[in-house]
């Protein structure tokens, strides 16, 4: 997709001029946040999957129904709560290799990347995760708490949620494995399946039981069938912010504002990732993970 120029289509807020960013501003003033993290898929696999996919889906998400795309975020929570026992049984003692956050940090930081986006004048917001699971939930409440202090409108998901009706997501299985054998099929090497038996190579590393079944095009469909879900979504919450007694004045909340939200945010108890699921097993008191089962911070 070109401009008349014949130049590509630029979206990326990094990319953009200062009159470039202000023309796609007033068209359509809508910003797409990419989150993903760094973490095993397996040997077969890079281990950027999660930032990956939802990069390219806002992206072409951008080119195709207008808006921005922020500077991706590829930290996110993964070592607490319910997260410490999947580790322990698809990683086990292993490196896991991961930029994992904590809850109170990554959250925090979220926050003020909301505020950043209402300062520059945007007036809806669509986060889209590709690592999820359940950290979706907390990003929800933050967004929420967001959203009733300053009237802006943000939409939460992952890319499996766009797409629940019709595909059933996993981790590093036949769902997501197609998904990268798509979007950049160099990152995928069946050949290194062996390697799950090397001595001092960390094991399976979370790869799916279904992951060799995946395929470049069962991916390209996943992709577009979230691409076009997202598209609808996305265009439609446009539609609602458009007309002119629905648009927010942009402005640059000051830290204490931002904090006050923080702290309404906080009140409500626990983050969903601070916490192992009712019915997990314990993890064991020898484990790595243990330290991270209960976030109390």
């Amino acid at each position: 997709m070109t401009r008349s120029s014949g130049k590509p289509m630029k979206v990326l807020w990094s990319e953009l001029l200062p009159y470039e960013f202000k023309e796609r501003l007033s068209a359509c003033p809508v910003v797409y946040l990419p989150l993903g993290i760094c973490e095993p898929h397996g040997q077969i696999s890079a281990f950027g999957l999660d930032t990956l996919k939802a990069e390219w889906l806002c992206v072409e998400a951008a080119k195709r129904v207008g808006g921005i795309v922020a500077p991706s975020l590829g930290y996110h929570i993964h070592e607490s709560g319910y997260h410490a026992r999947w580790l322990e049984e698809v990683v086990g003692e292993e490196q896991a290799h991961m930029t994992g956050m904590p809850p109170h940090v990554l959250l925090h930081f979220f926050l003020y990347q909301l505020r950043a986006f209402v300062g520059a004048g945007f007036q809806s917001i669509v986060i889209l995760t590709g690592h999820g699971g359940g950290n979706e939930l907390d990003l929800r409440r933050v967004s929420d708490a967001f959203s009733r202090e300053t009237g802006v409108a943000i939409i939460v998901s992952t890319d499996a949620q766009l797409v629940r009706d019709q595909y059933q997501g996993d981790h590093a299985g036949r769902y997501e494995i197609s998904q990268l054998m798509f979007l950049r099929p160099e990152l995928i090497d069946f050949s290194q399946l062996w390697r799950q038996t090397e001595v001092g190579a960390g094991g399976r590393l979370a790869l799916g039981e279904d992951a060799t079944e995946a395929s470049g095009e069962q991916g390209a469909r996943i992709m577009e069938a979230c691409l076009a879900q997202l598209c609808e979504v996305v265009t439609k919450q446009s539609a609602s912010v458009q007309h002119k007694e629905n648009l927010i004045k942009p402005r640059l909340l000051s830290y204490e504002e931002t904090e006050n939200i923080w702290q309404q945010a906080k009140f409500m108890g626990p983050w969903n990732t601070s916490l192992p699921h009712a019915d997990q097993k314990t993890v064991s008191e020898t484990s790595q993970w243990k330290f991270f089962e209960y976030h109390k911070l």
